[in-house]
């Protein structure tokens, strides 16, 4: 098992906490982009990193709120949908991993969750230069609105069968992206994937997609 370091993230205006997984020879680094009231510590975000770090590939995992934001965010709702926000704090993300001596080097992904996927790909859009692959579980990428048609890198979309709402939303989001991209359905699977077998499916998912788009691995330090 890849040890789990915690780390300080310090941005403009905040600094967020973050668990970084970081095999040995790392062939990429995909960050993590939690959904609507979740956090670093989410379940299945971290069934996923551990999935992805047994194929050489780091992950970052951090709280896009602070706490009184997250305490705030329990009582009314309204941070996790202020999607220009969470997207400009992971661009700030992505910029910090480019100033890290250890993570600096690697090609970054993106897997986003629910309201995180839109901010996945609005960051995406804008640092078109050093994200190389996205992938949305379950996500609201349709909230990325007019910034669907700028994303370059390119982008898996998993759902479940028996989510139909967000399944119509990401068909919608298929029609919009111009970038290489995929749908894929997981059949049986419910909007959080808590059925047997299902996220496991999502992690083989996501993995062969960032092993195909971040591996061969490393670049030159930016």
């Amino acid at each position: 098992m890849t040890e789990t370091r915690s780390r300080q993230l310090d941005l403009q205006d905040v600094e967020l906490s973050a668990d970084l997984r970081l095999p040995l020879q790392a062939d990429g680094l995909v960050i993590f982009v939690h959904g609507s009231g979740s956090g670093r510590l989410s379940p299945r975000n971290q069934f996923v990193a551990e999935s992805l770090a047994r194929r050489g590939l780091g992950s970052l995992l951090f709280d896009l709120l602070t706490e009184p934001e997250q305490r705030l965010d329990n009582l009314t709702g309204e941070l996790r949908f202020d999607i220009d926000l969470l997207a400009r704090r992971l661009v700030e993300v992505i910029d910090w991993v480019g100033r890290d001596a250890d993570l600096r080097s690697l090609r970054i992904g993106l897997f986003g969750a629910s309201t995180g996927a839109a901010a996945a790909l609005l960051a995406a859009a804008t640092r078109a230069d050093v994200v190389h692959a996205v992938v949305s579980r379950g996500g609201r990428t349709d909230l990325a609105g007019p910034a669907l048609a700028q994303v370059r890198a390119p982008t898996l979309q998993i759902v479940g069968a028996r989510d139909p709402v967000v399944l119509e939303l990401n068909e919608r989001s298929r029609h919009a992206l111009r970038c290489e991209q995929r749908l894929d359905v997981v059949a049986g699977a419910t909007h959080l994937f808590e059925e047997p077998g299902t996220l496991e499916e999502v992690a083989r998912l996501a993995g062969d997609w960032f092993e195909t788009h971040l591996q061969g691995g490393r670049q030159s330090a930016r």
